[in-house]
């Protein structure tokens, strides 16, 4: 399957380099390791953007990108890394050490990483600007200050220190923003294994089967496939799917009820985003599918408003209007059209934007606004488009029949010059296949 090579993390090194400009320093430090309880750490898992630059996937690592006096001496790359140690090795896996971090990861220089605090001072004596990303994580924000505090005391021996602290997300994050043709490929194989695992979930549930037994269904296909989530699973069934972000997972799937599921995995670090609603006995209610038609033409609406040149926010717009329609003509608002949107009073129905970027991390950086204004979709951005209508379990102001159903529909759409390339096509999401899928399962 698809893998970044060396060659793209240099690409990415050598345009943050010429963004910097000279006499400049850049650190990016990876995630610290994350304990989950008494002696046991969460799998780690790399900062995002630290590997984006680097393709280094150990922990305890720092990357500092150094600019000169002029363009000709180019850039220097050094990462700071564990080093080899037999006896760690044996308990906890293999080490790159400082001999891999040259020979496999392509850096310039490489120490370990316990010598981090000696070497920086002399890194950043002679530099103008220091492009770091501010407030990550506070207690490398605190070493960082306390560098520059060290360094600026040595420059009164004859040598300049950083008299600029930039944020180095600014940079980042808007590379990260656009996605390369090999991105896009990484992307969309996480998108076909999610949509498998979809598609499992509808020909395998059942009436009286428990959510979190549903969700098992979608974690043996993400591993199957080298994969794990990109972000907690959400598998509710009935009343359940009106909690947005519902995790619990464990209460039983009822004939009759639905079961929303918005689960996904990430590829080589790449994230996808489905969510699917449907039929726990594989049919959809009169009432489900009429609410569920008006979800699914708003979503179809929505994606093929994510064109190069509309702003991000008209899918949004497309979307609410249709919903808002469809409220109305089903009886479960009343008043006029305009005035509801303008109220936003359609939010007791529907309470949340329509989509995020989507990259290495599932709610991915990237401004959505330039200088105040939405800013427009540019070809190689990725977003989500979500619409979904909740009705709580509660709520006296509607018909009984309407009460507790949740559902929402979402896919994961390219922005490419020949308009939108949804990602995640490959699982069905019409009343229609989904009833025929389902009924073939069973």
């Amino acid at each position: 399957m698809k893998k970044l090579i060396q060659a793209d993390f240099q690409e990415r090194r050598d345009i943050l380099a010429g963004e910097m400009g000279l006499r400049s320093i850049a650190i990016i430090a990876t995630s610290p390791v994350a304990m989950r309880n008494r002696d046991a750490d969460y799998k780690f898992r790399s900062d995002s953007s630290f590997f984006y630059l680097t393709g280094f996937a150990e922990p305890e690592a720092v990357a500092v990108i150094e600019t000169f006096d002029t363009e000709e001496e180019g850039y220097s790359y050094s990462l700071f890394c564990r080093e080899r140690d037999r006896e760690m090795e044996i308990w906890n896996g293999y080490r790159a050490g400082v001999d891999g971090a040259v020979d496999d990861y392509d850096a310039d220089e490489a120490y370990a990483i316990d010598l981090l605090d000696d070497e920086i001072l002399e890194k950043l004596q002679n530099k103008d600007k220091l492009f770091y990303r501010i407030g990550q994580q506070a207690d490398f924000d605190a070493r960082v200050a306390k560098w520059i505090s060290t360094a600026s005391g040595e420059s009164r021996k004859g040598a300049s220190v950083p008299a600029q602290v930039i944020q180095l997300d600014r940079i980042i994050d808007e590379l990260r923003l656009h996605k390369s043709a090999d991105e896009l490929e990484l992307m969309q194989i996480a998108s076909d294994i999610s949509a498998e695992a979809h598609t499992r979930a509808m020909q395998m549930v059942k009436p009286g089967m428990m959510e979190y037994a549903l969700e098992a269904e979608l974690n043996y296909v993400f591993g199957k496939n080298g994969c794990v989530p990109s972000y907690n699973s959400i598998v509710g069934g009935g009343a359940n799917g009106c909690i947005l972000h519902y995790v619990e997972n464990d209460k039983e799937l009822k004939d009759g009820d639905l079961v929303l599921i918005d689960a996904a995995c990430e590829y080589q670090l790449y994230a996808s985003d489905i969510t699917r609603t449907f039929p726990v006995n594989g049919k959809f209610s009169p009432e489900q599918k009429a609410l569920y038609e008006v979800i699914l033409k708003a979503q179809i609406a929505a994606i093929d408003a994510v064109r190069v040149g509309n702003s991000y926010k008209e899918p949004h717009h497309v979307a609410v209007r249709i919903m808002v329609q469809g409220l109305l003509d089903l009886g479960l608002m009343q008043g006029n059209l305009e005035k509801i949107i303008q109220k936003e009073s359609f939010r007791q129905f529907y309470m949340h934007g329509t989509g995020h970027w989507l990259g290495m991390d599932v709610h991915d950086v990237g401004s959505y606004k330039v200088e105040g204004d939405w800013r427009t979709y540019e070809e190689g951005m990725v977003v989500t488009v979500e619409p979904g209508l909740y009705i709580a379990p509660d709520d006296e102001t509607v018909d009984t029949k309407w009460r507790g159903i949740g559902i929402r529909i979402e896919d994961d759409v390219a922005v490419t010059k020949n308009g939108p390339r949804v990602l995640t096509a490959a699982v069905v999401k019409s009343v229609e296949d989904i009833e025929t899928l389902m009924a073939q399962s069973k």
